[in-house]
């Protein structure tokens, strides 16, 4: 789903105008994109948290050469589906199938 497809959706199912659903969804983008800048976490309830960890320089090799390399201290972020999220992603999965694992 890409951004122009959320503002589709919350201007079909709210009835905000398509100016407004895109200036709200760009709004809340923004304020996600500023606290996890900020290093904080943001968790929506019901569908996951983002989290900024810190990674440690660490010895790496290049795949193609062998070459021994340093990789670079970064950030990285992670997702992490809430317990809602992931029951709702296997339920969608055996309807599609039709049949649920047995214990």
């Amino acid at each position: 789903m890409t951004k122009a497809e959320i503002v589709e959706q919350i201007y079909e199912r709210v009835g905000f105008s398509k100016k407004e659903a895109a200036e709200l969804v760009e709004k809340v983008f923004e304020i996600i994109k500023d606290t996890l800048s900020e290093g904080e976490k943001v968790k929506i309830s019901g569908f996951g948290n983002f989290v900024v960890r810190h990674k440690n320089a660490r010895k790496g090799r290049n795949p193609q050469t062998g070459q021994e390399i340093l990789l670079e201290e970064r950030k990285v972020l992670t997702f992490k589906p809430s317990l809602v999220l992931k029951n709702l992603l296997n339920e969608s999965e055996h309807d599609e199938t039709g049949s649920e694992e047995q214990p």
